[in-house]
Order: C-alpha cells, then sequence, then structure tokens
C-alpha cells in the first residue's frame, strides 16, 4: 500500500502539473498574463527500524512568475512614455498648423501689405482699394480660423481628459472589487494566493498608469492602494474614490482634475493626462497668446497709421480692424470671486510695443495691488491704487476689490479670435496724409507707411510681425521636436523594461513543449509504479489464499 500511494501522489503531481503547463500555453497570447510554475515538496518520510521510507511528493503551491520591482519599473515606465508620446502626438498637429506655408496667417498678411503696396502705387484706384478691404477680411479670417483651430485642439483635450478620467475611475472601482476576491479567495484557501485575479489586478495598474501616474502599496492583507499626485487615494483596500473633471475657476474653457472635490491638476505627472496637461500649458496656450500678439500688434499698429490718414472724401481715416489700442476693445478679466468688472485692461496706444504673449494675475492684498506675469511669475509692480499703464495695457478698477481677491488679465489670448474688418466701402480706405495745404485724398503717402508696417519693428522695439509669428512657429517647433525625440528615447526604455518582464513572466512556448514532454514521461512513470504496486498486492493475495 505505501508503494501505490507513493506513487499515486507521484501521479497527481505530474498531472497537476500538466494542467499547469496547459495552463501555460493556452495563455501564451494573454496580455498581463505571469507564467506559472507547479512547485513540488517532498511528503513527510515514514520512520522504520532501517531508516525514513519516503512517502511521495505534495504540490506546495502554484507560483507565478513575478517582480514587484520590475513591475513597478514597468509601470513607471509606462505612465513616462505615455505622456511623452501623447504630447508629442498633439504637439506636433499644432506644429503643422501654425508652420504651414501655403495658406494661413503669414499668406494672408504678405497678400495684404502687397495689395496696399498696390493702393500706394494706385491710390485713386476704386478696384484696387476694393481688393486692399477683401485682403483686410482675408487677413482677419485668417486670424480667426487659425484661432478657431487651436481652440478645437483644446476641446479635443478636454474630451481626452474626460474620457480618461472615466477609464481610470472604471479601473481604479474594478481594483478595489479585485482586492475583495484575493482577500477572500487566499483566506479560504489556505493562504494560497489566487495568480489569474493577481494578474488582472497588475494589467489594471499597469492601463491605469497609461491614462496617468499612479503610486501603489501592496498591504499585509493582500489588497493593494493606489494613490495618485500628491497621495491622494484612488483605492484604499477595498474602496475606490473618484476622480473627476471640472472647469478651472479662471478659465472655463480648461478642465482641472480633482480626487473628491480636491483639485489635483499641479501634481499630475506621468500618463497621457498629464501630456494633455503639459500641450495644453506648454505648446497651446502659448501658441493661443502669440497669435494673439501678433493680432492685436498688427490691428492696432495699422489703425493708428489709418486714423492719421484721409480717404478720398477728405475726412480722417477711421479704423480699419475691430482690435483697437484703445479703450473700446477692453482686454478680458476674470475675477477669481466670479466679481464681475471690479477691474478693467485696455490696450495702451502709446505702449503697445511692450505687449507680451503672456497672461497676468492681478492681486489685491487690502492696500496695494501686485501683478505678476504668469509665463515666467515675474513680477511687474506693485501699486497702492490703480490706474496703472504696463506693458502695453491700461488697467483701472471701477469697484474696489476686497482682500484677497485676484484677478486674471489676458491681453492677447483672445486677440485674434476677435479680430475682425470694419470697412466695407473703399472710398473711406484712408491712403493720403495732409500737408500745410490741408488733405490732399489724391495722394499715396500714407498707403507707403502701411505698405512699410510689414516690416516695420513693433514689438520690444525690434521685433517686426514676421518676426512675431516666426517666433510662434520657432516655439512651437522647438516643443515638438523635444517632445519626439522624448517618446523616441521613453518608447526604448519601455521596450527595455518590457522585454526584462517578458524574460521573467513571459510564457515560452518551446520550454513549456519540452515540459510536457519531462511531465508526460513522469506520469507515464507514475503509472507503471501503480500497475507495478497492483502487480505486488495481486501476487501477494494469491500468495495468502
Amino acid at each position: 500500500m505505501s508503494v501505490l500511494a507513493t506513487a499515486t501522489s507521484g501521479l497527481l503531481a505530474a498531472q497537476r502539473t500538466l494542467e499547469t503547463i496547459s495552463h501555460n500555453i493556452t495563455n501564451a497570447g494573454t496580455v498581463g498574463y505571469s507564467r506559472q510554475t507547479a512547485e513540488y515538496g517532498t511528503k513527510p518520510a515514514e520512520r522504520t527500524g532501517a531508516g525514513y521510507i519516503g512517502q511521495g511528493v505534495n504540490i506546495t503551491t502554484v507560483s507565478r512568475s513575478y517582480d514587484q520591482f520590475i513591475t513597478a519599473r514597468l509601470n513607471a515606465s509606462t505612465a513616462s512614455f505615455a505622456e511623452a508620446d501623447g504630447f508629442s502626438t498633439m504637439a506636433t498637429q499644432v506644429d503643422d498648423l501654425v508652420s504651414n506655408a501655403t495658406s494661413g496667417v503669414p499668406v494672408a498678411l504678405k497678400s495684404f501689405f502687397n495689395m496696399a503696396n498696390e493702393v500706394a502705387n494706385n491710390p485713386t484706384s476704386i478696384p484696387v482699394r476694393q481688393a486692399m478691404l477683401s485682403g483686410a477680411d482675408a487677413v482677419a479670417k485668417s486670424f480667426n480660423d487659425m484661432s478657431a483651430q487651436l481652440s478645437s485642439f483644446r476641446t479635443q483635450v478636454n474630451g481626452q481628459m474626460q474620457s480618461m478620467v472615466t477609464d481610470v475611475n472604471s479601473m481604479a472601482k474594478t481594483i478595489a472589487e479585485l482586492n475583495v476576491k484575493i482577500v477572500t479567495d487566499t483566506r479560504s484557501n489556505g493562504g494560497q494566493q489566487p495568480n489569474d485575479l493577481l494578474d488582472q489586478r497588475d494589467t489594471l495598474l499597469n492601463k491605469i498608469a497609461q491614462n496617468v501616474g499612479v503610486s501603489s502599496i501592496t498591504q499585509t492583507d493582500g489588497t493593494v492602494s493606489v494613490f495618485v499626485g500628491n497621495g491622494l487615494p484612488l483605492v484604499l483596500g477595498i474602496n475606490s474614490y473618484v476622480m473627476s473633471t471640472a472647469p478651472s475657476s479662471t478659465d472655463g474653457r480648461q478642465l482641472d482634475i480633482l480626487v473628491n472635490g480636491q483639485n489635483i491638476t499641479p501634481s499630475i505627472t506621468g500618463g497621457a493626462l498629464s501630456g494633455a496637461l503639459k500641450f495644453r500649458d506648454t505648446v497651446l496656450d502659448p501658441a493661443q497668446q502669440q497669435l494673439g500678439l501678433v493680432a492685436a500688434g498688427f490691428a492696432g499698429a495699422f489703425n493708428q497709421m489709418h486714423k492719421a490718414g484721409y480717404d478720398l472724401n477728405g475726412a480722417l481715416g477711421t479704423a480699419m480692424f475691430s482690435v483697437e489700442a484703445t479703450s473700446a476693445s477692453p482686454v478680458p478679466v476674470t475675477s477669481s470671486s466670479g466679481i464681475a468688472s471690479t477691474i478693467t485692461a485696455a490696450y495702451d496706444p502709446a505702449t503697445l510695443g511692450n505687449l507680451q504673449a503672456s497672461d497676468y494675475r492681478l492681486d489685491y492684498d487690502g492696500a496695494a495691488y501686485s501683478l505678476t506675469r504668469l509665463s515666467d511669475n515675474k513680477a511687474i509692480f506693485t501699486a497702492g491704487a490703480l490706474p496703472a499703464t504696463v506693458e502695453g495695457m491700461m488697467i483701472d478698477v471701477t469697484t474696489a476689490p476686497t482682500a484677497g481677491q485676484s484677478f486674471l488679465i489676458r491681453p492677447t489670448y483672445d486677440a485674434a479670435s476677435l479680430i475682425k474688418s470694419l470697412i466695407t466701402d473703399p472710398k473711406l480706405v484712408a491712403a493720403a496724409d495732409s500737408n500745410l495745404l490741408g488733405p490732399q485724398p489724391g495722394n499715396n503717402k500714407a498707403a507707403l507707411k502701411f505698405a512699410a508696417l510689414e516690416n516695420t519693428p513693433l514689438f520690444g522695439g525690434s521685433v517686426s510681425l514676421n518676426g512675431a509669428y516666426g517666433a510662434l512657429v520657432s516655439n512651437v517647433a522647438t516643443l515638438t521636436q523635444s517632445g519626439q525625440n522624448s517618446s523616441a528615447a521613453q518608447q526604448t526604455l519601455l521596450n527595455s523594461v518590457k522585454q526584462t518582464q517578458s524574460n521573467l513572466a513571459g510564457v515560452n512556448l518551446d520550454e513549456e513543449a519540452a515540459n510536457l514532454i519531462k511531465f508526460q514521461n513522469a506520469y507515464q512513470a507514475s503509472a507503471k509504479a501503480v500497475s507495478i504496486a497492483n502487480s505486488l498486492f495481486t501476487t501477494l493475495i494469491g500468495a495468502i489464499a
């Protein structure tokens, strides 16, 4: 009977091992599956007068090939690549838009200045003047269209952010549910771990890392806790928490990320969500501001020239574009507390060349105002009272703010979307100037200034319109190239970690095939031992009978 029991234990062990090998083979293509191994342990030997006689083998556990440090590296590398790749993909779209050499703002501006030059050559021609007005419409439309396309990218980013947050919440909830199952199964099975459930949980953690960088801690009871941002929990044991999006308090067109109502946007790192935020803050918003700077600078400078000239009726010119450097076109100002019309800002005609492609924050502490340029967080001024003129703007107060209130001022952010051509009558093009004898409607002195504006330094005393737009193209191209390089580097690192993880936990079909043969033979040998035990038992019974 001892021989039979020993042989039967080997038979059962070989059978369980063949089942495990079969499980490996059928899951060779399953994402996140870790190769499993049946581990053997010797049964307690029987003590006899001749020594200890072995009693066979037990399957002590079925383990999975797993290393927590490799898994942590994989999740971290996944988050880094997803961030870099998402940023690169979106930045490339903006780069393609602003660098288009066959259409867009540069082409429209060039055509407009060519038409202004034609007016200078033939200042009394109505068709030539009409062509210039058509060119003005085309310039305004080109600014509007590019601004609208940048806004569509922002809508796309918002949609992606909402989708990623929804996915993260779903996966966090599933992880909490798996925590319950893992703890229950482990306790009910004498501490043996449910390998397939552990793989499912690790796969979900990796998928969350594709969306947002997280950290995880395995607790002593077998559950995993997941944290995001500065340590806010997504999963704690068997409980999951909700990540959400909400319009920014300073700009309702942008979204903030919250966990349980707490804003974690500044602390998000890693994953496609971080890539989207980085794209929005370092590429999209600066591009919108720089485009608005070109639009506001062009419209303001041209309007000043045009209002100094005379039209064919002998009257002073009027503004040709709606974005003027006057108080008639206020700059958007948003209060942190939602109180409207407390602070106003407008373009300053005298210092328009100092206009910056940046937003500003105006703070009031109850005694003084302080202005910070947000593009570089530089303090611009501190004043006990308003109005104040600074960097191309006139800032004033209509009703006194309360202490601790702040305001977001956006001088160029919307300028490209708001610019419009105002003149439709070609006779009203103010191409002439005046001399001591009075207005001379037929001369071209003002028109010559219009045409020269193309290369006139407008910003900072040295940068022309072409230079300002070129800075937009250059900045976006530099960030895009950097993003592409980072994406390629992170892809290499991720592939390396994946290979390391595959070497550890991946299923090698050749190895499994060899193991099949090995344990098939072991099964057959144990079966032979069972047959021999049966033969011995039959012989023994026959001898007794």
